[in-house]
């Protein structure tokens, strides 16, 4: 039957529903909503109190935001937190092979490694390494004081220390990928190399790429800690300043809203490679 003839059919010779039938009512949810509006309550004084509350002197963090001691200090923070991770992940990715490994030594020496690094604080290993000089005066005839540098004490601290938790995630990236998909490539007759690359490396990446991403905004923060050695990156440079000034709570401010920003597009990034390495699966929509 067309829709046209049952369009002129009369609505009293349609099925009529039952008067008794249950009207579908949805939950009110009384708590939910009070304790949102209690929120944006809470929220809207925070944001009232920090933008009026004249102790910040926004006015000295618009001068200094963009101040050229400022953006060398961050553009040292964003140069150290590349560095780091891609250090840090090639160191990782050589231990995470030899966790996987077949040789019970090579097993060994990287979980030594892992638990070694994992254990330590990362403000001890900068420490220790900004000291070596005490241990090793000279290395290869140079004196170690003339040989490390403040920033090269940061790159080998932090990069040895990221090392240690990007081993396991990449370990824990290749160990998601089904052991059956390794065995239809080798049924297949592809190279040890094409699996890997072909089979193995773009599975693993979804596992890899959500903890690799939150790695890299935790080092961003981190490299903060180099301050302590006088490396001048953001927060140092915003210390140095207010050293100067007395200006304390500014120019933390002016590195505090460096570091969102910064995080921020990180973390848009991040969104964006995740969703490259989910095409096909569920998570991808």
């Amino acid at each position: 039957m067309s829709s046209d003839t049952l369009a002129k059919i009369p609505a009293a010779s349609q099925a009529p529903e039952p008067a008794d039938a249950p009207r579908i009512v949805p939950r009110r949810r009384y708590g939910q909503w009070a304790a949102a509006a209690a929120v944006l309550v809470l929220l809207g004084l925070a944001v009232n109190s920090v933008v009026h509350n004249e102790a910040f002197q926004w006015d000295v963090v618009g001068d200094y935001f963009t101040s050229d001691s400022v953006l060398r200090g961050l553009w040292l923070t964003l140069w150290l937190t590349a560095v780091v991770m891609v250090l840090g992940f090639a160191l990782g990715t050589l231990l995470a092979a030899f966790r996987l490994s077949a040789n019970p030594v090579l097993r060994a020496v990287g979980w030594g490694y892992v638990w070694l690094f994992r254990s330590i604080p990362i403000l001890v290993q900068l420490l220790l390494w900004f000291n070596i000089g005490a241990l090793y005066p000279q290395v290869f005839g140079v004196k170690t004081v003339d040989l490390l540098s403040p920033v090269a004490v940061a790159v080998i601290g932090l990069t040895l220390h990221e090392a240690a938790y990007a081993a396991e995630v990449v370990r824990g990236g290749i160990l998601s990928v089904d052991r059956g998909q390794i065995e239809a490539a080798q049924a297949l007759g592809l190279s040890r190399w094409r699996r890997w690359w072909r089979i193995v490396l773009p599975q693993a990446m979804r596992s890899i790429v959500p903890p690799a991403g939150n790695m890299l905004i935790g080092t961003l923060k981190g490299t903060s800690i180099v301050s302590v050695i006088a490396v001048n990156d953001l927060l140092f440079s915003a210390q140095l300043i207010y050293h100067r000034t007395y200006q304390v709570i500014p120019l933390l401010m002016v590195a505090t809203l460096w570091y969102a920003v910064v995080t921020s597009l990180l973390g848009i990034g991040q969104t964006f490679v995740e969703r490259h390495y989910a095409r096909g699966t569920e998570s991808a929509r």
